[in-house]
């Protein structure tokens, strides 16, 4: 998927692995050229040009094998570095060997990513998304809209006037598998996936219009104690809320570690898609539902039992893209996916200057991007409504001295602001290119 994007964007990607077969089924499908070989061999990274690299990306499922991919690239000329790296050890920053040392430019951990945005979902109730912008000023929230939501069959003008002096912007909406740029004339449907940009402190009010009672959570079942199962349990026990949670590990050495590694939490061996199991251990009971084992299959059909058993909040963790837009057709509210994490934090990277924060958002075709405006730029000094925007592309706030606000037609931009767009992706390059 990585490959796929860079290579959309016209970079030139040499793609580097041992399997044949998949090296086969990347050239027949994305313009890369692949090379076979191993990411600790020297003479392999060399026929991978890695010399000549102005990036040298090392994501393989092994730790090891990415460190020292990265120590060699480094040796032999690459001019940056990001590798994956799982063990949360070099990331911390008393750490006695730090990243720079092992020739890392950027760590990144795509499983605490993902764990760190189904926590942000368990406190945003109702929403399916939540993306922190502008310092966590400004906050991107998925919502589906209900049925009893006083805004269906509302034209997003009409619902901007009901919820004022609220200030959102109503960025996107996904319906039927397409996704709409909305306009101020476009009618708002019940089951629509709404995507809004508000501040923070305005969520609780958006989420009550859009039908969902906004009431926070405690109970919460987990279903695997894998790596993001168990990185969710420590983003829980550091938070300031108290949670009751119970969590169900299919292995039994693995239910023990976790027994003994979180005692306030109730930890069941067993079966997680065992409907018996989940009905006796009180799945009805619970607000959220979280299936984050190694099986994403297991996790759908797991979360599809929970919301059966009437749990208000489900979310699955998958890998494949195509399965995304499957959770919500499935009547599940969330999905978060580790591979998308890692790739959207990589293509942040690949990116660089102008670009402060990317984010694909799930469902739908489209980003929400935080751009710095340039002192040269184009929309310097110059009211949105004027500003001659790619089709797709939506401003929704912005950050300027500390201070975040909802961007409307009379904002007039300046050099230095932290500005929050929505774009379909194929015009995110022409997006940017106007605060460059």
């Amino acid at each position: 998927e990585l490959s796929r994007l860079l290579s959309s964007e016209r970079h030139d990607v040499i793609v580097l692995d041992q399997d044949e077969e998949a090296l086969q089924r990347i050239s027949d499908t994305i313009d890369v050229l692949t090379v076979r070989g191993n990411g600790t061999s020297p003479a392999s990274l060399v026929e991978a040009n890695t010399r000549d690299a102005d990036i040298l990306i090392a994501v393989t499922s092994v730790d090891e094998i990415n460190i020292i991919a990265s120590m060699m690239g480094r040796r032999l000329g690459a001019k940056s570095v990001i590798a994956r790296v799982r063990n949360d050890e070099l990331s911390q920053p008393e750490s006695p060997l730090p990243p720079s040392e092992l020739g890392i430019d950027t760590l990144i951990h795509p499983e605490l990513t993902a764990a760190r945005e189904v926590v942000q979902l368990l406190r945003r109730a109702a929403a399916s998304d939540v993306v922190a912008m502008a310092d966590g000023k400004l906050q991107v929230i998925g919502l589906r809209l209900e049925n009893s939501s006083s805004l269906v069959d509302q034209t997003v003008e009409d619902a901007v006037e009901a919820l004022a002096p609220t200030k959102f912007r109503m960025a996107a909406i996904g319906r039927r598998g397409a996704t709409i740029m909305p306009s101020g004339q476009t009618t708002l449907k019940a089951r629509d996936h709404l995507f809004i940009i508000c501040k923070s402190g305005d969520v609780d009010t958006i989420t009550r219009a859009a039908g969902h009672t906004g009431d926070p959570f405690k109970h919460v079942m987990v279903a695997g104690g894998t790596a993001v199962g168990e990185l969710i349990l420590r983003e829980l026990s550091t938070d300031n809320r108290s949670w009751n949670i119970k969590l169900i590990e299919p292995d039994h050495d693995r239910a023990r570690h976790m027994s003994e590694a979180f005692p306030d939490v109730l930890v069941l061996h067993g079966d997680p898609t065992d409907p018996d199991l989940l009905a006796v251990e009180g799945a009805h009971e619970m607000d959220a539902f979280l299936s984050v084992t190694d099986d994403e299959e297991s996790n759908i059909i797991s979360a599809m039992m929970a919301k059966h058993q009437e749990v208000s909040k489900t979310v699955a963790l998958v890998s494949k893209p195509g399965y995304v837009p499957l959770i919500h057709a499935l009547g599940l509210d969330a999905a978060v996916n580790v591979k998308a994490s890692a790739s959207d934090e990589i293509h942040r990277h690949v990116r660089k200057g102008t670009i402060v924060t990317e984010k694909a958002l799930r469902g739908i075709r489209a980003e929400v991007i935080e751009v710095e405006v340039g002192a040269h730029a184009p929309v310097v000094d110059t009211r949105v409504d004027a500003l001659s925007l790619p089709e797709g592309c939506v401003l929704g706030g912005l950050e300027r001295f500390g201070e975040a606000e909802i961007i409307t037609g009379d904002t007039k931009l300046r050099r230095g602001d932290h500005v929050i767009a929505f774009a379909l992706r194929q015009s995110i390059d022409r997006v940017v290119a106007l605060f460059e």
